[in-house]
This record gives C-alpha cells, sequence and structure tokens, in this order.
C-alpha cells in the first residue's frame, strides 16, 4: 500500500507528518482518492512490541477507508464463522463516526501479522472470543478520530469554527446555517490535515448503534446464496480432489494400486502422499469413486494398537502425580487434614471432534511465479505460512483469499488442511480443490482433549468448603500451537475456569496440572478448551459438596459468591427466571452452574425430565448472561443459544473413542449433534452493564454441561461424572 510506504518514522519516533509513535492513527489518502485512516493495534506479546516500539518504519495495524462515493470500507482482520464480527466490528465504527450501519462495507484483510495483529492473541487469528474484546477501543478510535477530521475539512472550506459544526448519518452539518457536505466530498480534504490527538470517546449514554439489536450484515447473501465459502470456490480450470489419510493415528503409506480407479469416468491421477492418498477427477462424485476403487495398504506404525481404555488407563496413573501449580492460595493440606469431612472425586471428559458443517477444504493453484491459495481459515497468515514452506517460497509470493467459514469452533485454527492441499496441489497441473469426506472430517479431526480431572474438597463442620484441590490431567495445545505462551511447563488454557477464575470464597485452593499425551493424537481446541471441561468438574463438584451439606444448590452457591458479585448477580437473576424452588413432578430436574469464562459471567438453569427407561430430555434452559458493554444484543443471544445447542450435544451424546489406533465414530449418525425434535426452549436474559466488553463465542458452550448433569442428579439422586451421558441412566 502507497499509504505504508509514506509513513517513515524518524528515529526520534515522530513520523513525516508529525504524528508520534505514541498516536494509535495515521491517516492518508487513499487510492484513487479518498481518506485512508491506519490505526496500531499494540502487540499482546512482549518481543513483538518490542520490535514494533523499535521499528524505523510505523506500520498501521488495520485500515478504514472512506471513498468520494461515501462508502465506508472496513479492511476486516477478524474472520466471520457466524458468530457476528461482519457485523459487531462495523458497528463499532459506524457508532463513532456516525452513519448509518448499512453504509459501512468489509474486505477481508489479506495475511499479514504485522498488520492485522489480533493484540489479545499476538498475531492475525480469529478465536478465544476475543474479536469484540481486541476492538472494542482501536475501531472505536478510528471512527472518531476519522468523524473529527472530516468536521475539520468541513469547516476549513466553510471558514468556519469546527465546534459549530456536527456530524450525522455521513454528512457534517453546519449548525448556524444548516449547510451540509456528504463525507465523501470531504474524504480528500480530510487526508491531507493532521491526525488529531486526544479524540474522546463517546460516553456509553450517547450511543446510538451500539446496544441495539442490529440485523446481521452477512445474512441476505447466506439466504440468497450470493454468500461465499471456501467450499463454493471455482477456479477456471479447477480440478476436484478428495482424499484418504491413514486411518491409523501417526500411520504412513504403504503401497496403493490404482488401476481400477484411474478408469473411472472423471478421474484424472491419483496422487500419493507419505499418509495419504488423494484422488484427483473432475468433479467431486468422480473423485469420491476412485477413492472408494483404491486398493491401499497402510504402515500403520506403532499406534496400531491404542485404545482409550489404554489412554484413560496411563492418564489415571499420571493423575497421581503432583502437577505444574496454576493457582495456590493458603495451605491446601493443613487445611485438610483439619478439615470435619473430606470429599473426593474422579471426573472425565472425552475427546471431541469439531464436526462443522462445511468439511474441510482448501483450494490451490502453484504456478511457476507463484501460488495461489482460496480457503476459509481462523488463522489466515499461519496458512500462508505452511504454503509458502511446502513450495519453497517466500511469504510475497503466496496469496491467501479467506472465505467465511460455515463453522469454525477452533478447527480452523489449525492448517493441517491446508498444508495437504499444497502437497496435493504440487502434484496437479492447474488449480485444484481439496475437498474432505465427513468420514474423512470426523476421523482426521484435531480433537479437544481427553481430560482425567482429581477434585478434593476439606469441609467445615457447617460442610462449607475450607480446602479445595484440583487437579487438571490431559494434553498441552499450547505446547504445540504456541508454545511462547507456555509459562514454566504450565498450561495455562488447560486451567482456565478452574484457576484465577475460580469465583467461590474458599480460604485454601490449590489447582495444579498434569501434561499427559496420547500416543499420536494430535489436540487443539474446541469452541475453547479450558472452561469446556474445567466448569463442568467445577461446577459439578461444587453442587456434590451442597448435596453433602444438605443445602440448596443455588443458595449454597450464594454464600460462596459474597466477593463476585457479578457471578452472584447472573445466579440470581438465572434462578428467578427460571422459577428455582418451584415444586416439580417425579423424574423431573433442575440444575445450575455459574461460570467466568472469556471475561464474561454466565449462570445456567436446565430443566430435564428422565423417563423410566432413562431417557433423558432437556426440556428447558435458562441462561443469565453478564459479558459487559454489549454491541449488539441479538448476536449475543444468538451466540449463546448456539452455544447451549453445541453443549449439549456434547453433553448427551458426542465423544470421539479409539480402537486399534484409529478413532470409531465416522459421521452424524454416531456423533451426533442436537436434532431440532429434541431442542430445548431456551430463554436468555442479558445483564445491562458498563464494564468493558467480554466474549461471547464461547461461553455459552461451557455452563450447560454441568447445568444438565446436576439437574439429573436432583431428578434421579445419580451423579453422573464422566461425559457424555449416552446410555449411563439405561444401565443404572
Amino acid at each position: 500500500m502507497d499509504f505504508e510506504r509514506r509513513l517513515n518514522v524518524r528515529k526520534d519516533g515522530t513520523a513525516g507528518s508529525g504524528v508520534s509513535r505514541r498516536n494509535l492513527l495515521t491517516a492518508g489518502a487513499a487510492a484513487g482518492s479518498g481518506l485512508l485512516l491506519g490505526f496500531y493495534l499494540p502487540q499482546a506479546i512482549g518481543a513483538e512490541a518490542a520490535e514494533a516500539a523499535t521499528a524505523d518504519v510505523f506500520a498501521p495495524k488495520a485500515f478504514v477507508r472512506i471513498d468520494r462515493d461515501d462508502r465506508v470500507t472496513l479492511i476486516m482482520p477478524q474472520v466471520e464463522m457466524g458468530q457476528g464480527t461482519y457485523t459487531s466490528m462495523p458497528m463499532l465504527i459506524a457508532e463513532e463516526l456516525e452513519v448509518p450501519l448499512d453504509q459501512v462495507s468489509l474486505v477481508a484483510a489479506p495475511p499479514d501479522d504485522r498488520l492485522y495483529t489480533n493484540p489479545l492473541i499476538g498475531f492475525q487469528a480469529t478465536g478465544g472470543s476475543k474479536s469484540v474484546r481486541a476492538m472494542w477501543e482501536p475501531l472505536r478510535r478510528a471512527g472518531a478520530v476519522a468523524r473529527v477530521m472530516l468536521i475539520s475539512a468541513a469547516a476549513q472550506g466553510w471558514n468556519v469554527d469546527p465546534t459549530s459544526c456536527r456530524a450525522e448519518k455521513g454528512e457534517v452539518i453546519h449548525g448556524p446555517t444548516g449547510r451540509k457536505l456528504r463525507y465523501g466530498a470531504l474524504a480528500d480534504t480530510a487526508a491531507t490535515l493532521p491526525v488529531p490527538d486526544n479524540v474522546a470517546l463517546k460516553d456509553a449514554k450517547a450511543f446510538k448503534l451500539i446496544g441495539t439489536p442490529a440485523k446481521r450484515l452477512d445474512t441476505p447473501d447466506k439466504v440468497n446464496g450470493k454468500a461465499l465459502f471456501g467450499i463454493d470456490v471455482k477456479i477456471p480450470g479447477m480440478k476436484i480432489a478428495t482424499v484418504a489419510a491413514c486411518p491409523v493415528f501417526g500411520g504412513k503409506l504403504a503401497r496403493v494400486d490404482d488401476s481400477t480407479a484411474i478408469e473411472i469416468k472423471g478421474v484424472r491421477q491419483v496422487v500419493r502422499l507419505a499418509d495419504a492418498v488423494a484422488v484427483v477427477a473432475d468433479h467431486m462424485w468422480a473423485a469420491i469413486q476412485g477413492l472408494a476403487a483404491l486398493d491401499i495398504e497402510w504402515d500403520e506404525g506403532p499406534n496400531a494398537n491404542v485404545s482409550s481404555a489404554d489412554i484413560v488407563r496411563q492418564m489415571d496413573i499420571a493423575s497421581q502425580n503432583p502437577g505444574i501449580v496454576g493457582r495456590r492460595d493458603g495451605d491446601v493440606a493443613k487445611a485438610m487434614t483439619g478439615a470435619a469431612k473430606r470429599v473426593e472425586a474422579v471426573y472425565q471428559v472425552p475427546f471431541l471432534a469439531h464436526a462443522a458443517m462445511e468439511p474441510m477444504n482448501c483450494t490451490v493453484h502453484i504456478q511457476k511465479d507463484g501460488c495461489e491459495v482460496w480457503v476459509g481459515s481462523q488463522v489466515v497468515s499461519r496458512a500462508q505460512a505452511t504454503a509458502a514452506e511446502v513450495i519453497g517460497l517466500p511469504l510475497e509470493r503466496v496469496q491467501v483469499h479467506n472465505y467465511l467459514l460455515g463453522g469454525g469452533f477452533g478447527r480452523r485454527l489449525e492448517v493441517d488442511y491446508v498444508t495437504q492441499a499444497v502437497r496435493i496441489a504440487k502434484q496437479v497441473d492447474g488449480p485444484v480443490k481439496m475437498v474432505w469426506t465427513r468420514e474423512e472430517d470426523i476421523q482426521h479431526d484435531i480433537y479437544r482433549p481427553y481430560y482425567f480431572d482429581r477434585m478434593a474438597a476439606g469441609l467445615d463442620e457447617q460442610a462449607m468448603p475450607i480446602a479445595w484441590s484440583h487437579r487438571v490431567t490431559g494434553s498441552s495445545i499450547e505446547a504445540r500451537w504456541l508454545p511462547s505462551a507456555l509459562k514454566d511447563g504450565l498450561d495455562t488454557d488447560a486451567v482456565e475456569g478452574a484457576a484465577e477464575e475460580l469465583q467461590y470464597a474458599i480460604p485454601n485452593i490449590l489447582v495444579d496440572y498434569v501434561r499427559h499425551e496420547p500416543p499420536g493424537i494430535l489436540t487443539g481446541w474446541w469452541r475453547g478448551v479450558g472452561p469446556t471441561h474445567n466448569i463442568f468438574m467445577v461446577e459439578s463438584f461444587i453442587d456434590e459438596l451442597a448435596a453433602e451439606a444438605r443445602k440448596d444448590p443455588v443458595e449454597y452457591r450464594r454464600a460462596l459468591l459474597g466477593k463476585s458479585p457479578r457471578a452472584k448477580g447472573v445466579l440470581d437473576l438465572a434462578a428467578e427466571k427460571a422459577g428455582w424452588g418451584q415444586t416439580l413432578r417425579q423424574g423431573h430436574g433442575r440444575g445450575v452452574s455459574v461460570q467466568y469464562a472469556f471475561g464474561s459471567y454466565l449462570s445456567q438453569v436446565a430443566e430435564i425430565v428422565v423417563s423410566k427407561e432413562g431417557e433423558v430430555r432437556v426440556s428447558r434452559v435458562v441462561c443469565a448472561v453478564d459479558c459487559g458493554i454489549i454491541v449488539n444484543p441479538d448476536t449475543v443471544k444468538a451466540q449463546i443459544e448456539g452455544g447451549i445447542v453445541f453443549g449439549l450435544s456434547a453433553a448427551l451424546f458426542d465423544e470421539v473413542t479409539i480402537k486399534d489406533g484409529r478413532a470409531e465414530q465416522s459421521n452424524f449418525n454416531d456423533y451426533r449433534v442436537l436434532r431440532i425434535n429434541e431442542m430445548p426452549a431456551i430463554e436468555v436474559y442479558l445483564v445491562p452493564s458498563t464494564e468493558a466488553p467480554g466474549g461471547i463465542g464461547e461461553p455459552g458452550t461451557v455452563g450447560v454441561a454441568p447445568a444438565l448433569t446436576n439437574a439429573i442428579f436432583a431428578a434421579t439422586g445419580k451423579r453422573i461424572r464422566k461425559l457424555p451421558i449416552k446410555d449411563q441412566l439405561r444401565s443404572a
């Protein structure tokens, strides 16, 4: 971008335009005229921050462009995978810029960690419920500064005091005379003005757009079919490939006979990789037929005899050893010794697949002078990097086009499927789209880890906890995915929701982490990880303590939440709206959970009925949410509803089990998703707040499992300590 090259920063920290490096924003003329506004996003990781602070060139991290035709364009560093960023991000700019929301359009940012870093993650990524949290202030500030510059441009042209002018609906208006100028007419002049310092952001009381239920900007094209996902890519001359990878984790390809496959009409070639075979064809059906016709022999490798039972047995042994401390308050051992009673439990959650509705896919075209990649990725710069590495090209010669994602859930934080597509494309003349079948998608996922957690509590004479111990045992995603995030060997994500996020006032707390890697199985994030298992453990175990004390589960929690008014507030609201305490018929039950995760507070109450045959049906879920200032309440409610469905599906039905070194599940027949006739009524209540925004993409998934299992205990007296529930009650 010409604008970037013109912003040379002197060694004294000032730019050629007089802008200090301390300022967040820079401005200039957009290509083809108009106002281009860049804003600097401070890095989250110390080394990168230090590099930015000593750089000779100021590099703005994202851009807002205002064109002569009044169109406001956000070059969007965050991706859209159903969570609503393509509406919430424009709302932040439109609020401060004083333009209607439908006047803002989006262009997906190209891969560039230098320009489009998410400051809460440290590079260009969408995940961890960190989009609104990261962009809340920078995008609003960009809009506010642009508004002030446009007002200054109009005042200069009218030769009036800028304070006599105001911005409204994409125009600058001179109050005394009523004169008006559109933003587009002012953009060129505004681009020549210095960037103002210390522009005040709106007080929340003055918001016109933020906090209102805005219609999703991406919905119309998704309804009428214009929206494009990675799987929709069509390139002239493109072929289709589908893949069979070794079914055993870590296995390799030994031999393949493709003589029958190559005779199938439409099949063009068979590509051999170290651990997989791909059939390249004119269309998907021919590729699938060709794949089925292959005679493949696999070298299954060292993991051919691995089973779920082996993995759990090894984790049980590992969990008996002390781990790396994630939180230590007081002296747990001493408090346990003096406790009136000790309660212990072991909780387990299984490997889980993501099963996004859009299976893994990637289109690649390798040419003599470069490579193009078409994909839907949560980490577009990593997608570029892996393509460059496989081909042996510099980054700048790999162009990545990022599309809407048909479900991410953390699966598209990985780039294994991009790497595989590029390796296939190296052997194909022309563009090739690789699409995994559903079976390949589930059996070669990067799974949510299996966790085996030991809980213990020491109770006083009133059966209130005076000591709390939680040992988390499982694999470390951070060690593989972001090693720099490990702190003295502690995977902070693995203990999130159990350590600092624990809201209960207990004087002696010990949370430690034992890293244990399952043989050959890669693990990854699954709509968050730490809270998705830790909140289940914590909220189930606190319910056990309430039962031990013979106290109401809500009142027991309330007594421990005196130092966390926001947690107590959502608990009270959810209980009130759910009618907690009202008598239920036999076989019916209510269960509750409270959580602080991803910067937000939630409480959920599940109502269930258990049939005489042991079938569990969820009839109602009530959720209270305090996520700080809300940008779009409709999106928040939708995310909570979707998260509850996602979490219920996993709690009731889902697990990936291992036999003979391979995943046993393969499709939605044995990896269930909640069906429409099984859907409970969901009520979401939002708490008004002036606190900074918390995350919302993942929290809804987290608390529904313990609310559900606690409701089962209330209805049946059976405590569920291992997910999924499946047939546990049928066999009771």
